[in-house]
């Protein structure tokens, strides 16, 4: 991407049950026992490119990566945080949720472009990295299951010495009073991202995958 040899490209998923950690949490004292914590709750410890510290995904989430290219990707740093933010608040706001964007005292993960319900509970997390000439935005959403997040963070937050109010996560969920599918959060946000662009469905080509698959294998050596 930030060679110019792809198009810009989001991708929404819904991954598995996993703690993503950030690079402060990875340099923590604590992250052994963190990480230890994620995986006796029954979540894979896994590291991430964006974002700040640790986060949880799991079955009732999905999960957004926006990929840019951008010659000067740090003069746009904040253009992007606000774009994605409001992407998440107009799909959630739709859905019947008072959405809001900004931190909420005592979150986990903190970020001035959480999405929150009510400036109450968190729903969504976003996190940015760039290198020269792109930018990769990332994002969690909370459809079903803040009270599951909680039970994992808390120990794992304790591993790491962090401070922060379970009671601050929540789900669409909740917020709603009915169940929500995380493919119905899915459907908001591309309604929600048709009305910007023009989208264009695509499977990631070969090469691409060859070059990620070695990347990994690559950080894994190194650890």
């Amino acid at each position: 991407m930030a060679a110019g040899e792809l198009s810009p490209t989001i991708r929404v998923h819904r991954p598995g049950n996993e703690v993503a950690f950030g690079r402060q949490d990875i340099a923590s004292p604590g992250y052994e026992a963190a990480a230890e914590a994620a995986r006796t709750a029954g979540f894979a410890a896994v590291e991430r490119l964006a974002g700040g510290r640790a986060a949880v995904f799991h079955q009732g989430t999905i999960a957004i990566a926006r990929a840019y290219h951008d010659p000067q990707p740090p003069k746009r740093t904040y253009a992007r945080f606000e774009e994605m933010a409001e992407l998440i608040a107009d799909a959630l706001r739709g859905l019947g949720v008072d959405a809001r964007v900004g931190e909420v005292p005592g979150e986990y993960c903190p970020g001035a472009y959480s999405v929150n319900a009510r400036g109450t509970t968190k729903l969504a997390g976003i996190g940015q990295r760039m290198i020269r000439g792109g930018a990769h935005m990332g994002g969690v959403v909370v459809a079903s299951g803040g009270s599951e997040i909680a039970r994992v963070l808390e120990p794992v937050y304790r591993a790491l010495e962090l401070d922060w109010d379970p009671a601050t996560s929540g789900s669409v969920t909740d917020e709603i009073g009915h169940h929500v599918d995380p493919g119905e959060i899915e459907e908001a946000v591309i309604a929600e991202l048709a009305k910007r662009y023009e989208l264009v469905d695509a499977e990631v080509d070969e090469e691409t995958m060859r070059r990620a698959e070695q990347a990994l294998a690559d950080a894994s050596a190194t650890r």
